[in-house]
């Protein structure tokens, strides 16, 4: 089959429904969950604002339009190198300059939501990167890795999203140990996770801070955050489509999260 072949056969699949669309983003408004920092040491970005502009009215009469107050990384959102201090040097790592190539790539999605509904505090380990590849496949260079904890079920209740108490916020992630071997090992593409950003609750207080942060834009690769729908993915087989906005000298972006699952 020559490539030509393989792209008909993607837009058959997409026409008659053989291939499946899965949104894998939240909705996007007033009362999306957004990141609390401690504000000692850091300024946190607003709530998103939707403000009509006009509605089919004396200052529009046959259009219907808004203007938005939103920060880059709000709600379902991609992180560029330039978002972290460590990948601040890279020429290609804000998101007007990626490379569009690596915004479509192959998923592989690891279930730990069994683990993640038992502990809240729950991390990924090596150990169990490798039995899940010796079960399901290896992670290839160039391929997203998301961890499904099947978090979303909390993205309509910001408290509860974040699950913060007087130590600190509590949800599920991984150690640093896991993305120096999907970084330096497997070459992945980037990682993933359906909590309000990339690493766990309590990363801050890792030997290593913020390791998914720290590791992933060190080797000016990405991050997603706040995705859903990952228990409608195979474990393998998914492609997922993750395009930031181009904006200028941009460190992310919110996206609109998509993948093509076979039906």
């Amino acid at each position: 089959m020559t490539n030509q072949d393989a792209l008909a056969t993607l837009a058959s699949g997409l026409l008659d429904g053989s291939i499946k669309v899965i949104d894998c983003t939240a909705p996007l408004g007033p009362d999306t969950p957004l990141l609390k920092l401690p504000p000692e040491i850091a300024d946190d970005t607003p709530k998103i604002e939707i403000h009509k502009i006009s509605e089919y009215g004396d200052r529009g009469p046959f259009w219907a339009w808004n203007w938005l107050k939103i920060g880059e990384h709000s709600g379902t959102h991609y992180d560029a190198p330039h978002h972290w201090i460590t990948g601040k040097d890279y020429a290609d790592g804000s998101v007007d300059t990626i490379n569009p190539q690596y915004f479509a790539a192959p998923a592989n999605v690891i279930d730990c939501s069994k683990e993640a509904a038992e502990d809240a505090d729950f991390l990924l380990t090596v150990e169990h990167v490798k039995a899940w590849e010796a079960e399901h496949g290896e992670i290839k260079e160039g391929e997203w890795v998301l961890m499904r904890t099947d978090w979303d079920r909390f993205n309509t209740d910001e408290a509860a999203y974040l699950n913060a108490d007087e130590a600190g916020p509590h949800t599920p992630g991984p150690t640093a140990e896991v993305i120096q071997y999907l970084m330096e090992e497997k070459k992945a593409l980037g990682w993933g996770t359906q909590c309000i950003g990339t690493d766990a609750g309590a990363a801050g207080g890792f030997e290593i801070p913020f390791p998914a942060h720290n590791l992933l834009h060190k080797h000016n690769r990405y991050g997603l955050a706040s995705l859903t729908n990952l228990d409608k993915l195979p474990a393998k087989g998914a492609i997922l489509v993750a395009a930031p906005l181009k904006i200028v000298k941009g460190t992310g972006s919110p996206i609109r999260a998509l993948a093509l699952v076979a039906a």
